[in-house]
């Protein structure tokens, strides 16, 4: 029974061990990144991600939680606007604030407080070409050591990647319908 016993504890030690390992090979940093093309200019697509107030036509994580509450702060839209929002386990609870906007390009603070803390940044370019627009959602964000560990189990890409595609669709749908 003693030998048994401690077989196990050396499964279980070998175990940690090899996810400790595995978890310090994964990068500091993650990445997840989407696009499409919309039948639309740049500056029809802009206001749809620089104003908070119009992500409830496009944004996947506005259909997750209905009852989710928002509140939106400092300007209506572009550089200075503050979107927080706090809901069930599904979508957690946040903040973001637009930091740059240009003729192609949107960029975000993104603060997570729950279901885990997490500092990020988002980028929308919007690369027009000819007549359509190829709309680029990138994410970034460090990777911390116990973040790393979790990685070891979850990829990011495959958590949240459906979400900026389904995102993406429902904005080229919106864009497009204010042709």
């Amino acid at each position: 029974m003693k030998t048994v016993l401690l077989g196990l504890v050396a499964l279980v030690v070998i175990a940690v061990a090899i996810v400790l390992i595995l978890a310090a090979m994964k990068p500091d940093t993650f990445q997840v990144q989407r696009s499409i093309a919309i039948q639309a200019p740049p500056e029809r697509i802009q206001p749809l991600i620089a104003d908070f107030r119009a992500w409830g036509a496009w944004s996947p994580w506005e259909k997750k939680d209905p009852a989710m509450t928002r509140s939106f702060s400092g300007a209506d839209s572009g550089v200075g606007a503050r979107y927080a929002w706090e809901g069930d386990k599904t979508v957690g609870r946040g903040s973001m604030e637009i930091v740059e906007v240009a003729p192609t390009k949107v960029a975000l603070k993104l603060d997570f407080i729950a279901p885990f803390e997490a500092h990020n940044a988002a980028v929308f370019a919007l690369l027009p070409q000819g007549h359509t627009t190829n709309v680029v959602w990138t994410m970034t964000g460090p990777t911390p050591f116990l973040g790393k560990i979790v990685h070891v189990f979850m990829n990011m890409d495959r958590m949240i990647g459906g979400d900026f595609e389904a995102g993406l669709a429902a904005m080229k749908a919106a864009a497009e319908r204010r042709s």
